[in-house]
């Protein structure tokens, strides 16, 4: 069955994870998400990008998927989304109505905008099974302040969800109100908001693949060969406390 659900009307594209409860972000998973990526058009005011279900928008990417020669599939697959929906000239939109965990936290931060539900959080758990967050360790710096961006990455405990979005609405209200907020750009030119971007971008001018890669290098070639990064994750996938080596 697809875990990814492609579709559009007059003003956007929507891309819905689909694989409930948690929509684990798994090596299929991305394939099909990095997919429906390259089928985004710039002929839209926005692309959305929600789940199915409110018991999360994602916890994130699969453990078993960071573990001997899957890691590095994972993450190529994985960032190759990332690539794609910082590239997008249209505007990108993650509606969360649940837990945004890891790579699911990494997924909304990495959208230009977030609204959420009063239900919804945001954490970056991976450094309770001994890996960090790539995607984040670029986001966190940029989206919040360098202090609070640490801590969550160092801790991974919950943030404050009003630093992580635009808008917190009422769970029950949520799809109403998300579509009121979505109104104030359709009702602009989808040229000119794609020209404002841009704009934008071109101000912040810092290239995202060059840090990108460096911290994928880093991820690879040294945390994953370390026996904490490995311990950490098995101990999460046999339900037991990590036995760090501090080595």
């Amino acid at each position: 069955m697809p875990k990814i659900r492609f579709s559009s009307d007059a003003n956007a594209y929507r891309i819905t994870l689909d694989d409930p409860p948690l929509h684990i972000l798994d090596v299929a998973m991305l394939a099909e998400l990095r997919d429906a990526l390259a089928r985004v058009a710039n002929d839209r005011h926005a692309l959305i990008i929600d789940a199915t279900g409110d018991k999360a928008f994602s916890a994130g990417a699969s453990v078993p998927d960071h573990l001997g020669d899957r890691v590095a599939t994972m993450l190529a697959n994985f960032h190759d989304c990332f690539r794609t929906l910082t590239r997008l000239d249209l505007v990108t939109v993650a509606f969360v109505r649940g837990p945004a965990l890891g790579g699911g936290c990494e997924l909304a931060s990495a959208c230009d905008f977030a609204l959420a539900s009063d239900r919804a959080r945001f954490a970056l758990p991976e450094i309770t099974l001994g890996v960090f967050p790539p995607v984040a360790a670029y986001q966190m710096s940029r989206q919040v302040t360098p202090r609070i961006g640490l801590e969550a990455m160092l801790t991974g405990e919950p943030m404050d969800a009003r630093l992580m979005t635009n808008a917190i609405f009422p769970h029950d209200e949520f799809d109403a109100r998300a579509e009121e907020w979505m109104q104030r750009l359709y009702r602009q030119s989808a040229s000119s908001l794609r020209f404002a971007k841009k704009a934008f971008r071109i101000a912040q001018a810092e290239d995202f693949d060059e840090r990108l890669a460096r911290v994928e290098r880093l991820y690879l070639e040294e945390l994953m060969k370390t026996d904490d990064a490995t311990e950490g994750l098995v101990a999460f996938m046999e339900k037991r406390k990590a036995a760090w080596r501090r080595r």
